[in-house]
């Protein structure tokens, strides 16, 4: 079609091919759209181009305008793909063969060209779909790269989440412990004032009675005082007259036995500042407990639920929890926050005789994620049962019942783990240990319930306050 074909194609509102063409009883058309747009803000609906009024309201389709539009369109949509498609730059043909040997695209006149004597050639749509199946395997690695790279993203942001849950949990409990230490010393201080005011009144009051007792005294003695300097300063005649009544007056007047100081007025300081400090904490005894053994949230399992001073845990719906290096994926399993590799450690357990537990030691590196075959050492309760376990050596049934508490010592030291009846004292089994690095406590549970017991306590004088801590918090 010529330009100017186009030309009469085109809408005299947009200037461009019709589309959806309607046509005006005045035999005018225009795109559908387009009148509708140029009719919705005048009152009266006239021809855009002879101002022809009394139009239909709904003029019909030029259904014959459509399919003129729509096959010049088609035209020039393959006009312009035939135009677009690459020729061979040599001969000016379309390429439809593909080289293998020079791996290029060719034109049937290369093919019979001395450049490719005796190369192999094949169909270009051929050709392409072995490259496009090459492509798509060399694709496969990125693709499973891009997966990976995905998944960690979705465990950095769930981690990103995690953070702001555990740092706002996390301050809400310091807040709570400090708010009880706060008022534990906000009442140690108002008691210890409240004494010190109520002995300070005491020995006030005391002191006042004697300056008031001594005061009257004072008054008596100095009336007689001067009553006596009088007569001595009166003439000589006079004073002999009254001598008699004077000096008996004077000796009538016994004298009281001279005031003593009072032996312990002054207020007992040495009883509100002496180990002031001490002895406040050991009266905070009873509001301060100290587990041996820390469990860590962070090592986990989602089953495991534990409790706000990360002394217990139980079992509970699998919970939302980032996928971090840390955290055991296929067994209940939770860590102990710190390790040992020197000394002697012992940790109390509070333990059961329903569903499956386990405690011990693992080592620091044991693989957190899958299964766990060795580097671990335990106490059982599994099917009734209670077993000594450490891969790849064979269980052992032991014979002790109805355990209640249960005490784990580690002798890093002398390599060895001991468990004993915490009720009974005696010894339920013992290990062997060999080991060179970092020996973490750790609890195993099903549908039950163990809690670390806290260690007793020592404010006595001689011994330390607080158990020596093995970490740094600064």
């Amino acid at each position: 079609m010529s330009s100017q074909s186009e030309k009469d194609l085109c809408c005299s509102i947009c200037y461009d091919i019709f589309r959806d063409p309607i046509i005006l009883s005045c035999s005018h058309s225009f795109c559908k759209d387009c009148l509708q747009l140029w009719w919705r803000d005048k009152e009266i609906k006239t021809c855009p181009l002879c101002k022809k009024m009394q139009l239909l309201e709904d003029p019909p389709c030029n259904l014959v305008l459509k399919n003129l539009c729509e096959a010049f369109l088609l035209q020039r949509d393959l006009k312009a793909s035939a135009e677009s498609e690459p020729l061979c730059s040599l001969h000016s043909e379309k390429l439809r063969l593909f080289c293998l040997d020079h791996q290029q695209p060719a034109c049937v006149v290369c093919r019979d060209s001395r450049a490719h004597l005796d190369h192999t050639f094949r169909p270009v749509n051929e050709a392409a779909q072995d490259h496009r199946q090459e492509l798509q395997e060399s694709l496969k690695p990125f693709k499973e790269k891009l997966k990976i790279f995905e998944f960690i993203q979705r465990c950095f942001v769930q981690t990103a989440e995690h953070i702001k849950v555990q740092a706002q949990q996390t301050e809400k409990q310091i807040k709570e412990q400090f708010k009880k230490l706060r008022q534990f010393l906000q009442e140690e201080e108002k008691a210890r004032i409240t004494a010190l005011r109520e002995e300070e009144e005491q020995k006030s009051q005391k002191i006042q009675e004697k300056v008031e007792d001594l005061s009257r005294e004072i008054t008596v003695l100095s009336e007689t005082i001067r009553a006596t300097e009088e007569e001595l300063r009166a003439e000589d005649v006079s004073l002999l007259q009254n001598y008699r009544a004077t000096l008996n007056r004077v000796q009538q007047r016994p004298l009281q036995e001279d005031p003593q100081l009072v032996s312990g007025a002054l207020i007992d300081v040495a009883k509100y500042l002496g180990n002031l400090t001490h002895n406040i904490w050991n009266r905070m005894k009873e509001m301060v407990s100290y587990t041996p053994v820390i469990l860590d949230p962070n090592t986990a399992e989602a089953h495991l639920i534990l409790s706000e001073d990360l002394s217990s845990v139980r079992c509970g719906s699998k919970q939302k929890l980032p996928e971090n290096p840390e955290r055991f994926d296929s067994y209940p399993v939770v860590l102990g926050c710190e390790g040992f590799d020197s000394g002697t450690h012992s940790w109390d357990v509070e333990v059961g005789n329903d569903g499956v537990w386990c405690l011990g030691v693992l080592k620091e590196s044991i693989k957190r994620k899958g299964h766990l075959q060795t580097g671990f050492w335990e106490l059982g309760f599994i099917d009734k049962k209670y077993i000594a376990s450490s891969p790849p050596l064979p269980n052992k049934v032991l014979s002790v019942k109805k355990l209640q508490r249960v005490r784990v010592q580690l002798d890093c030291d002398r390599g060895k783990l001991s468990f004993f009846n915490l009720d009974t004292n005696k010894l339920i089994h013992s290990f062997k240990l060999s080991f060179t690095e970092k020996l973490f406590p750790y609890v195993e549970l099903k549908t039950l319930s163990l809690k670390i017991l806290p260690s007793t306590i020592s404010a006595a004088v001689g011994e330390p306050p607080v158990p020596p801590s093995r970490r740094s918090f600064l």
